[in-house]
């Protein structure tokens, strides 16, 4: 879908026309598990530049930049790890679901698997929380690869690194609406 269409397609909420609990409920998964976002988004007033894809997202991603660091950790912590547990046995969210299967990670070997299962071990022992990718337009060796390299990072490093793909993937999760 172009861009035009996507722009057409979010057209079709109109976001600073909505009530508090449309608003919600349309959009409280544009962050993994973190309704709060669409919440404070609504809460801190929408005008018609929000009715844009870029316009909403520059609020959301503000409001999570904005936050605590216990809100932002506890956002990072909503997510699943890539290819974990969670999307073998089929428990992911609809839209992260969607992103896992579009950068082929369901394809994965068994040995692939296993190398994603140790990453994402060594990451979360390492740092505490799961390693976040915006997998859209990423393959599994190219994920694999960014694990690999981001796992020599600091922690500051990559805790801004997860909120830097954590507001792409909204934004993506926005355009796809």
């Amino acid at each position: 879908m172009n861009a035009q269409a996507q722009s057409k397609t979010f057209q079709q909420f109109i976001p600073s026309m909505m009530g508090r609990a449309d608003f919600i409920s349309t959009f409280a998964d544009i962050y993994e598990h973190s309704a709060w976002v669409a919440e404070q988004a609504w809460e801190r007033g929408l005008s018609p530049v929000h009715d844009q894809v870029d316009g909403l997202h520059q609020l959301m991603a503000d409001i999570l930049l904005s936050s605590s660091r216990q809100a932002q950790l506890d956002l990072i912590n909503a997510h699943p790890d890539l290819a974990g547990k969670a999307a073998i046995a089929g428990e992911l969210t609809e839209a992260s679901t969607s992103e896992q299967a579009g950068a082929g990670i369901h394809e994965c070997s068994a040995e692939e698997f296993q190398r994603f299962t140790q990453l994402n071990d060594a990451y979360k022992s390492k740092f505490g929380f799961p390693f976040i990718k915006a997998v859209k337009g990423s393959n599994r060796f190219q994920i694999l690869e960014a694990f690999e390299e981001r796992i020599h990072n600091t922690p500051d490093e990559e805790f801004e690194r997860a909120l830097i793909e954590i507001n792409k993937i909204a934004l993506f999760r926005l355009e796809a609406m």
